[in-house]
């Protein structure tokens, strides 16, 4: 049992594996403590609960159905789902957007007898997320350390991220509008249902509450005091269905990313070549170790924040942990299409690697490198 728990968690399982070898680097102490990100990691269990408790009472599915209706053919459909994920980072951060908006996208593919598209939607909502948020300085979380640790001015923030944020949304929608047909969708009959409205207007407050915890706006811990107590009352199956195993591999990487960062000759070699680099180094260093610990393990090298500003959040694009919310839609993929995930590691990597490429090349011209 124990071990169809680890390969039907996979990510976690090499998340875990990751980190155990690093331990031997770094032996365990007090700063593993600091490592963890409680504020993430509340955010997502919240944010993971209400939208197992909105799926119960069938909210994503009639949204599904009245999207369906609204669009009518499946090209406008996809890239009405890409561009709401793609807003929804801009708001509510790249992680939360996902966990909101991919059940949404399963949702309308599956009663239009289109699941054939599920996994280009997929991708497309988590290169949206990822490059979505870089125009603030909260939409991302790498965003808003850098904007916080270098005193950015909001407008020389803004100036900096314009040109790669039009670049990525042009060719999100380039990429929907030129591989999805467009082909009249029709409705599965008795996909339609019935929604609790009272339980829909408590869930929504509560995900407002979520959103409200993401902006800081309320402290983070009133999540954990306000919306387990609710559900247990309300829906204790929504507690039950969330997926334990992403948080466990969060802290899997929060603890890999801390440990990189500690061990010597990592911190010489990006030393050495961050402060000549910046832009490449920040691109790599986020394949490797994601781009939030990149953001603050690269700032300690160079004073070039315009540079490794963008490298953090184009480098969010490439591989599955350049952002770990990049894990929140590969667990969801293959909770829908078990045993499929080598495919959709190789068509992820290969629009993300495409994207990635087209944004460092210019980028790179245009800061002279």
């Amino acid at each position: 049992m124990f071990l169809s728990f680890l390969k039907k968690n996979i990510v976690m399982t090499i998340a875990l594996v990751a980190t155990l070898i690093t331990c031997f680097f770094v032996p365990v102490d007090r700063v593993y403590f600091t490592y963890f990100d409680m504020k993430t990691l509340t955010c997502l269990f919240c944010t993971l609960a209400i939208v197992c408790a909105l799926k119960n009472i069938h909210f994503f599915r009639i949204a599904a159905y009245n999207i369906v209706c609204m669009f009518k053919n499946s090209r406008a459909v996809v890239l009405a789902l890409v561009c709401i994920t793609f807003i929804g980072s801009m708001l509510i951060a790249n992680d939360m957007a996902l966990l909101t908006f991919l059940p949404l996208g399963y949702f309308v593919l599956s009663s239009t007898r289109k699941m054939e598209l599920m996994r280009f939607v997929f991708i497309m909502q988590t290169i949206a997320a990822n490059l979505g948020g870089m125009l603030t300085p909260f939409g991302n979380p790498q965003n808003l350390y850098l904007y916080s640790f270098f005193n950015i001015p909001t407008m020389e923030f803004i100036r900096i991220m314009l040109l790669p944020f039009l670049i990525s949304i042009t060719l999100i929608i380039l990429c929907c509008f030129f591989i999805v047909p467009k082909e009249p969708l029709e409705l599965v009959e008795g996909c339609y249902k019935k929604m609790n409205g009272k339980r829909a207007v408590v869930y929504l407050i509560l995900f407002a509450f979520c959103i409200a915890l993401v902006f800081r706006t309320i402290p983070f811990y009133w999540g954990l005091v306000i919306i387990p107590p609710v559900l247990l009352f309300m829906d204790r199956s929504a507690l039950k269905a969330v997926d334990y195993p992403l948080l466990l591999t969060f802290c899997a990487f929060f603890v890999f990313s801390g440990n990189m960062a500690r061990i010597p000759s990592v911190c010489d070699l990006l030393g050495t070549i961050t402060d000549r680099h910046p832009l490449l180094t920040g691109v790599l260093s986020c394949q490797l170790i994601s781009n939030v610990p990149s953001a603050i393990l690269l700032s300690k090298f160079t004073m070039d924040y315009s540079a490794l500003l963008v490298a953090v959040n184009i480098g969010g694009a490439g591989t599955l942990i350049a952002s770990l919310a990049s894990l929140i839609t590969f667990k969801e993929y293959m909770r829908y299409e078990p045993g499929r995930g080598f495919i959709y590691i190789w068509q992820y990597s290969f629009y993300n690697f495409g994207v990635l490429l087209v944004l460092f090349i210019i980028m790179a011209f245009v800061h002279g490198i």
